[in-house]
């Protein structure tokens, strides 16, 4: 085998609660992550040389050293003592710096192709541990579907995720927000509503999307709302169009509504895309990283 080829899944937050900071700058969450069928595609090819090469189709990705996806090649190389070579082409789909866990997902289909590609026939666990090491977020992205996640986003516990019946209409604005500022400015404020992770995790499992849409919340969505007003600008137009609900996920900017009407959800899509670029209607997805073909 000289080639693989993955597809990388973008994902929502449904929730996202902050419940404090470790020493290590690491701050605790307790929150919901659901994947969604918007992906990036993962292109690798086997190299004689031993070297890293990143190529992609956006510019608003480093293809060098610094992109996660390397970080993940070079892992794996120096954890394996692996002498061979490797290029990789990223198709990006995801929006980019969008609170969608883009990179994490890319980095999580790069340990899942190696592992493919070289035979070292590491078990989900141990891809997993690997991937803590990039992120916080790599190993849900392994994982996919919907969990609560804990700690600093690693300890994953699968629940029932969003059905079929669901439709999310995703929005990202032209900003680049930086997660680590926004995590800053939520440790000097005092948070006065939490999501309810029981409740929401009670409604996923009885399908009351109605419910759940109404219950969503975001804690890190004061500091980014406050900052960007565009953020507020595009929930209301979801929520004037029949949106169930409408909420920022991760650290923003993007923002996401749930609809149980695809017409409603279309009409809505159209009237975003007279102001903003990036809007994509999808549906939740049981896997995170998957193999083509």
């Amino acid at each position: 085998m000289n080639s693989i080829e993955l597809k990388s899944r973008a994902k929502i937050n449904l929730s996202i609660d902050v419940l404090g900071k470790r020493q290590d700058g690491y701050h605790l969450v307790e929150m919901i992550m659901q994947t969604i069928d918007l992906f990036d595609i993962i292109k690798i090819f086997s190299l004689n040389e031993d070297k890293i090469i990143i190529s992609s189709n956006s510019k608003d990705i480093p293809t060098d050293s610094s992109n996660i996806v390397y970080k993940a090649v070079n892992l794996i190389k120096q954890e394996f003592s692996i002498k061979r070579g490797i290029e990789i082409y990223i198709e990006k789909n995801i929006p980019v710096a969008a609170g969608m866990a883009g990179g994490s997902s890319n980095a999580a289909a790069v340990l899942v192709g190696l592992n493919k590609l070289w035979n070292l026939d590491l078990s989900k666990n141990k891809l997993k541990e690997l991937g803590l090491q990039l992120g916080a977020d790599v190993p849900f992205c392994i994982e996919g579907g919907a969990s609560l996640a804990e700690n600093i986003g690693e300890k994953l516990t699968n629940i029932d995720g969003l059905s079929q019946g669901a439709f999310i209409l995703v929005c990202k604005p032209e900003l680049f927000v930086s997660t680590k500022e926004v995590y800053e400015a939520i440790d000097s404020k005092i948070i006065e509503k939490r999501p309810d992770n029981k409740l929401l995790i009670q409604l996923l499992k009885e399908n009351k999307i109605e419910l759940l849409s109404k219950n969503m919340y975001n804690v890190l969505e004061s500091v980014t709302k406050e900052k960007y007003p565009v953020i507020k600008e595009i929930e209301e137009i979801m929520l004037n169009n029949k949106a169930l609900g409408a909420m920022m996920s991760g650290s923003g900017p993007t923002v996401f509504g749930l609809y149980n009407n695809k017409v409603d959800a279309e009409k809505c899509k159209k009237i975003l895309l007279e102001n903003f670029k990036q809007v994509y209607l999808v549906k939740s997805h049981k896997k995170g990283v998957e193999i083509n073909g």
